[in-house]
């Protein structure tokens, strides 16, 4: 009953908590388990982790974590499920599963972390202009809340990408410790000597292009389909099977489906229960609530939380690229959501104007009746006979 009781008392406090800020929270969070996300999978590929088992583990942890959730939480809001709503979760899982997951691992294993979360802040960027050329996503560049999201998308882009490119002076330096571990395997993690560097960016800009894609698509599923739980354990589903149709015909080796470590253990768990489970629930959530650019305009925040959790864990100095970088990324958010408040501001306006041209238009006739001498007794639907 104790447990009951609290577990009521903390579903209030939150549900007390403004959806903006619990928009933004939400988002926050989700960049830092992305954030540790890019050094497990680099270290599972290390590990000679296969990169068709690795997403296909990866998927059956999401499926398992997030269907019991779906099943029972959206009983009464989930739709019957129909042909059509069947081939857009298998497009959803081809675009934002099957393609986004592969081409990451393949660009991944022939660069680095670091450059992987670099160039996925060409996300927002891609989203923005997807979603404006669907019409999901209105831009007047006429108008201040419309330049106010271009000029805050090319702020986080230009922020991360300073972080990443520029290092400048060295702006603060934290004490070295004497217990810390030695940094060799921290290096090798971003080893991509003997790879096609070339290559491995062509699959990560295919990444990106999937992401955007899967952002993008996922507004309109939601709209005709809202239980958002469903639909990405639908989603994991077919995007499972595809995994495992290609691993049927591409990899050949039964080893490779067995655990050697728990270090690979332990990177499959991450992969599937925060970078799976956990952020996809979030995720279709804030683009539920907030739209897919408000989701993919926290992207470059990640580059900053990686810059933060390598200082703190690794010792490594601030440099003053990365607190320029900082500032343009706080602005180009600032700019984005202020853009994003003052077009609900100018919607609600419009709204309202077209409420009350109605009722004037209504007038009218009214005060016409009224002033009629000739015919004052029959009723107003006979007057214009």
């Amino acid at each position: 009953m104790a447990d009951n009781g609290g577990s009521i008392s903390s579903r209030r406090m939150w549900c007390s908590v403004p959806e903006r800020l619990q928009l933004h929270l939400a988002m926050l969070a989700l960049q830092f388990g992305y954030a540790g996300f890019h050094v497990v999978s680099r270290a599972a590929l290390n590990m000679g982790i296969s990169k068709l088992v690795f997403p296909v583990y990866r998927n059956i942890i999401a499926l398992l974590l997030l269907l019991p959730f779906a099943y029972f939480l959206e009983k009464k809001e989930r739709p019957a499920i129909t042909l059509n709503f069947l081939i857009q979760f298998f497009l959803l899982a081809l675009v934002g599963i099957t393609a986004n997951q592969g081409f990451y691992l393949l660009g991944l294993d022939n660069t680095s972390p670091t450059f992987a979360s670099a160039i996925q802040n060409s996300v927002p960027a891609i989203t923005f202009l997807m979603a404006a050329l669907l019409r999901i996503e209105k831009v007047r560049l006429n108008r201040k809340d419309g330049i106010g999201k271009i000029v805050g998308t090319i702020c986080c882009v230009a922020g991360a990408t300073v972080i990443t490119l520029y290092k400048g002076p060295v702006i603060y330096s934290p004490a070295p410790r004497l217990d810390r571990p030695s940094t060799q395997m921290f290096v090798s993690l971003g080893d991509a000597r003997g790879k096609n560097w070339t290559l491995g960016c062509i699959y990560l800009i295919g990444h990106c292009l999937s992401w955007s894609g899967w952002l993008v698509l996922q507004a309109p599923v939601l709209k005709k389909y809202p239980a958002r739980l469903s639909v990405t354990s639908y989603t994991c589903f077919f995007g499972l099977i595809q995994f495992l149709i290609i691993a049927a015909f591409t990899e050949r080796d039964p080893q490779a489906w067995i655990f050697h470590s728990g270090g690979e253990l332990f990177t499959i768990l991450y992969a599937g229960v925060v970078a799976s489970g956990i952020a996809f629930a979030v995720q279709i959530w804030c683009i539920d609530r907030g739209g897919p650019v408000f989701v993919a305009v926290y992207q470059p925040v990640q580059t900053l939380v990686v810059a933060i959790m390598a200082s703190i864990a690794l010792a490594e100095e601030f440099y003053l690229g990365g607190i320029i970088g900082a500032v343009l990324i706080i602005i180009g958010l600032y700019l984005v959501l202020w853009g994003k408040s003052e077009e609900k501001k100018f919607a609600a306006k419009e709204s309202a104007v077209i409420q009350s041209a109605p009722e004037h238009a209504n007038l009218r006739p009214q005060a016409h009746i009224k002033t009629s001498l000739t015919q004052p007794l029959l009723p107003p639907s006979t007057e214009n006979v």
